[in-house]
C-alpha cells in the first residue's frame, strides 16, 4: 500500500468517526460564521464605537460611497431638466474675445428655444454661455469640479453643482445633453469631445450631434485625423464625419438643436 492510499484510509477513517457536534452559529447579514470562524465583534457595536482613528476616510469603500452619492446628487439635480445642450470650451478665454462673444450668443440662442444651456461652470467659454442663457431667461446650469486653483461656478449658472470626481461630472454632461457645441479648449476641452465622439462612435450613447466653432482652431486637428490616423487605419472613413467644424454661431445652434428637434 502506497502512502496515498494510506492517506485516503485515514482520511475515510476520520470521516467515519467524525459527528457534528452542535456549536454556536453567528450571522452577520447574510453571512454565516461557525466555530472559530465566528467573530469577536458586532456590526451595531463597530458602527457605535469611537474611532480612534480617521484613516477609514481615505480607504477606497469610503471614496466608493462617496462617488455614489455624486451621481446621486447629479441625477437628483438634473433628472427634471428637459432638453439641454452641452457647451465646452477653454476656461482662458477673456471677456473681450470673439470667442466669448460667440460663446454667449449660442447661450442666448439655445436658451431662447427653451433649451437648457450646461457648461463647466467655470470663467472663459463657459461664463460666456451661461450668461447668454441666463440673460434669455432660460435654465443656464454650471457643473463644476473641485481644483486647487478653482474660482468656482460664475455668477450666470441658476442651477449649479460642484464635483470631486472629474468622471462623475462628465457623465452628467452626457447623459442629460442632446447636442453639444465645443469652442476652442486645451487638455479639458479636448478630453471632453474625443470621450463624447468615443461614446457615439462605439454606440454607447444615441447619436449626437456636435458642432466645433472656430474653422481655424479645429480644421488641422480634423485634417491631421482625416489624414494620417484615417490613412493608418486607426479611425474609419466615416468618423470625422461625426462634427461639424463652422465658423457661424448661428449654424453651431442649429446644429447642436437638431438632435433635439429630429
Amino acid at each position: 500500500m502506497d502512502n496515498n492510499d494510506m492517506r485516503d484510509e485515514e482520511l475515510e477513517r476520520a470521516q467515519d468517526e467524525f459527528v457534528a457536534q452542535p456549536e454556536e452559529v453567528y450571522h452577520r447579514g447574510p453571512v454565516l460564521f461557525r466555530g472559530p470562524m465566528i467573530p469577536t465583534d458586532n456590526t451595531y457595536a463597530n458602527l457605535l464605537a469611537p474611532e480612534g482613528s480617521t484613516d477609514w476616510l481615505h480607504a477606497d469603500p469610503w471614496r466608493v460611497l462617496r462617488i455614489q452619492a455624486e451621481f446621486v446628487d447629479g441625477f437628483g439635480a438634473l433628472a427634471e431638466l428637459g432638453p439641454a445642450v452641452t457647451i465646452f470650451g477653454s476656461a482662458r478665454i477673456a471677456r473681450r474675445d470673439p470667442m466669448y462673444h460667440a460663446a454667449r450668443e449660442a447661450g442666448y440662442r439655445i436658451a431662447e428655444q427653451g433649451v437648457a444651456v450646461i457648461t463647466g461652470g467655470g470663467p472663459g467659454i463657459m461664463e460666456a454661455a451661461n450668461r447668454g442663457a441666463s440673460i434669455a431667461g432660460g435654465k443656464s446650469v454650471g457643473l463644476g469640479i473641485e481644483l486647487p486653483f478653482e474660482e468656482g461656478l460664475n455668477q450666470y449658472v441658476n442651477l449649479g453643482m460642484t464635483f470631486r470626481y472629474f468622471f462623475v461630472r462628465k457623465t452628467m454632461f452626457v447623459k442629460y445633453a442632446r447636442g453639444a457645441i465645443i469652442f476652442p479648449g486645451g487638455f479639458g476641452t479636448m478630453d471632453e469631445m474625443f470621450e463624447l465622439l468615443t461614446l457615439v462612435q462605439t454606440h454607447k450613447v444615441a447619436s449626437t450631434p456636435v458642432a466645433l466653432v472656430g474653422s481655424e482652431y479645429w480644421g488641422p486637428l480634423f485634417e491631421w485625423l482625416a489624414g494620417p490616423v484615417r490613412e493608418s487605419g486607426m479611425i474609419s472613413d466615416l468618423d470625422p464625419t461625426m462634427v461639424t467644424i463652422t465658423d457661424d454661431v448661428e449654424e453651431a445652434v442649429k446644429v447642436a438643436l437638431s438632435g433635439i428637434q429630429a
